[in-house]
Parts: structure tokens; sequence; C-alpha cells
């Protein structure tokens, strides 16, 4: 099956502590269309520690899903490219891209 690319959109998101898991996970950047607790979906690579540190920002292409009719979730196709971006980056994208929290 082929990936539709009009479905995907460009998210930037962090690696944080899981707080329930004391594990890192990935969360969206806070300031954008989707709420910053929203599950993603995406490479297991971003979560290695020792190639990215927690806190570390990356910038996905993402289309929202959900599976079987559960809690809508962003996924990240697991081939794209790593963007890792500076906190410059993504204030100058969080300015560039404002949207309103879905």
């Amino acid at each position: 099956m082929a990936r539709d690319a009009w479905a995907y959109r460009e998210v930037a998101v962090e690696s944080a502590f899981d707080a329930r898991t004391g594990k890192p996970r990935i969360r969206p950047v806070s300031g954008q269309a989707f709420a910053s607790d929203m599950r993603v979906q995406c490479s297991r690579s971003l979560l290695d520690t020792a190639r990215y540190p927690v806190g570390t920002r990356f910038l996905l292409s993402v289309r929202i899903t959900d599976r079987q009719g559960g809690a809508p979730f962003l996924y990240a196709w697991h081939g794209d490219p790593v963007v890792v971006m500076s906190k410059a980056k993504v204030t100058r994208f969080l300015q560039m891209y404002r949207r309103l929290r879905l």
C-alpha cells in the first residue's frame, strides 16, 4: 500500500520521560494543533538515549489515526529520515505554523 502524502503533516515532537512508566517517550511539542499528551507511534531509534538524550526535539511527518475505534494518535512512518531540531528551529517552526488545538 502506498503512503498518501496528503494525509501527512509536519509536527515538532520531543522525547520526554513518561511519568507513569519512567521510560522515555515521544510527544508533540506544546503550542501546536495536538495535545502534548497525545501518543506518537514512530521509529524506536528516536528513544535510544545513547544517540538522542531525553529532551531532543525532532521534526516528523505524521498523520492522525486510531486503531479499531480507540483513542486517536499520531503515526510517523519508521523509514522517514530523522531530523533533529534545535530550540531555535522549534521556536521558528511554531511561529510559522500556528495551529488551533484539536
